[in-house]
């Protein structure tokens, strides 16, 4: 069994949120930031003792941080807070971003710089390894005091209030603290507001969409690969010195690898050369690697944001080294915002330009000699006529979800809060982005691999056929018209899960091995 991931030793690395949120690694806390949270508290204790108001210590928020708290009631205001703030709506966030928006926020209790109790940070890493977790709901975020309604339902679920999933199971909260012999906290001075002020939910969410992006821009590659062996175009566009004479690093990456997954195709190389009268391919074959490394470029620089943020201590006041609280806007999701937009922009264009390969394969104008919607029998049969549709439509809504929500703003909190991120926003469109485009690659893959068939006696090159020959594990080959839709779903969690990707980059490793 691994090591359990340690929180607040050092800054967590994508890897480790995804291993936490997705696939339940355990965690700790490590000694030394128990040590520096204990440390903190005791600054915001002697704050919590002068008469002096502090806001978030013996203050209310946001527009009623004016407003002078008296000791007796200050429990009640926290619960309050929390209460009020859990005021999300809709249909429940999956289990995967509930668990590293919580653990993200861990990481910010375990810097020491927000003044909660040890007891805090504790509790939120103890139902993390119980696998409790809490119902966190599609709307309420404006992404500004960070995302405020998401973690404050994490943090009533850890008041012992509300409800939770455990498996599969939706429980009161307080049954399953019990279970799991967790004591509900009872939230002290400043530790409402340090469960609430951070852009966790959004940077979770981008961390996930890097880590599936790394997985489907890969596969994108060997699905354009697939194409334009299938269709017949040329490789000899994708040569290293053209690359070179243009150098955007993604556009290198996956001309490199259309180029391995070509590489040893007879189908290929049985009409390169002179008698090979056409003199360019369409854009969808010819430009892909531009239009993937694109997205890949964009990627890097999603990633340099990410990495930033999860160094970040956010919370709105914050305990300084030195011992000062200060209010600050560290909160706003304005960074995060942009780059999960920039994302659902790059998502479409690699989506869109799949979706035109896959339509060229099914046009006998353009295919080179397939036949119309690789059609069994021509007239009887449809073929993949509306798997083509199914891609249209997919890549229809994703141009809409490219539409930035960062650039709108409601202003909230009596005007307190007069300019939002929508990062949360962002993120989810980003997630459903993410899920379409893994579709549409499965229909170019499921087209490109029926074509190849059709191109018998040509055979396909070592990556490329090993490809069609997983797509052949869950998706027959050409022949009369069937049912498809059960094909369609099995083919794209093929994707999903990165064994197109594996099968291809495999089948390169072992040639060059041998």
């Amino acid at each position: 069994m691994s090591q359990p991931i340690r929180i607040g030793a050092g800054v967590l690395t994508p890897a480790q949120v995804v291993a936490v949120a997705r696939d339940g690694a355990l965690i700790e806390i490590a000694d030394e930031a128990r040590g520096r949270i204990a440390e903190t508290r005791s600054v915001i204790d002697g704050l919590a003792a002068d008469p002096n108001p502090h806001y978030g210590v013996s203050t209310g928020f946001g527009a009623l941080a004016t407003t002078f708290i008296a000791p007796e009631r200050r429990r009640q205001l926290q619960a309050s807070l929390i209460r009020s703030h859990a005021a999300g709506t809709g249909a429940e966030v999956e289990t995967e971003v509930v668990r590293a928006l919580q653990l993200l926020r861990l990481q910010t209790l375990a810097s020491g710089r927000t003044g909660v109790r040890p007891v805090v940070a504790e509790t939120y890493a103890a139902m993390l390894n119980a696998g409790i977790t809490p119902i966190v709901r599609e709307y309420g975020s404006l992404g500004c005091s960070g995302d405020l309604a998401p973690l404050a339902h994490i943090a009533l679920a850890a008041m012992g209030e509300g409800d939770v999933r455990v498996g599969d199971a939706l429980i009161p909260a307080s049954d399953a603290l019990a279970d799991a012999g967790i004591e509900p906290l009872v939230l002290e001075e400043k530790e409402g507001l340090a469960l609430i002020n951070g852009t966790d939910g959004m940077l979770g969410m981008l961390l996930l969409a890097l880590h599936d992006l790394e997985t489907l821009i890969t596969t994108a590659d060997v699905a354009a690969a697939m194409s334009v062996e299938s269709q017949l175009g040329t490789d000899a566009v994708f040569a290293a010195d053209l690359m070179a004479l243009r150098p955007q690093d993604g556009q290198t990456v996956s001309a490199s690898h259309i180029r391995a997954f070509l590489a040893g195709s007879p189908m290929v190389a049985s009409h390169r050369g002179p008698e090979d009268g056409r003199v360019q391919d369409a854009y969808s074959l010819r430009c892909a690697p531009q239009v993937h490394g694109a997205a890949r470029d964009t990627m890097t620089h999603a990633a340099m944001i990410a990495s930033r943020e999860l160094a970040s201590v956010i919370d709105n006041p914050v305990v300084t080294v030195d011992g000062r609280i200060e209010s600050n806007g560290n909160f706003h999701g304005a960074p995060v915002a942009a780059v999960l937009d920039f994302l659902a922009i790059s998502v479409a264009d690699v989506a869109s330009v799949s979706e035109r390969r896959t339509d060229r394969a099914l046009d006998p104008a353009r295919s080179h000699g397939l036949p119309p919607f690789l059609a069994h029998e021509v007239g009887v049969d449809s073929g993949l006529m509306i798997a083509q549709y199914a891609a249209a439509g997919i890549v229809s809504e994703l141009k809409r979800l490219a539409v930035p929500a960062s650039v709108d703003s409601i202003p909230s909190s009596a005007m307190q809060e007069d300019h939002v991120s929508m990062g949360w926003a962002a993120a989810r469109k980003l997630r459903r982005a993410i899920d379409g485009l893994a579709r549409v690659l499965a229909i170019e893959v499921i087209t490109a691999a029926r074509a190849l068939d059709l191109r018998a006696p040509l055979e396909a090159g070592p990556a490329t056929g090993a490809v069609r020959d997983l797509v052949r594990t869950v998706a027959a080959g050409p022949g009369p018209d069937r049912f498809l839709s059960p094909e369609m779903e099995a083919v794209t969690e093929l994707v999903r899960s990165g064994a197109v990707a594996r099968t291809a980059l495999s089948s390169i490793i072992a040639k060059e091995n041998s």
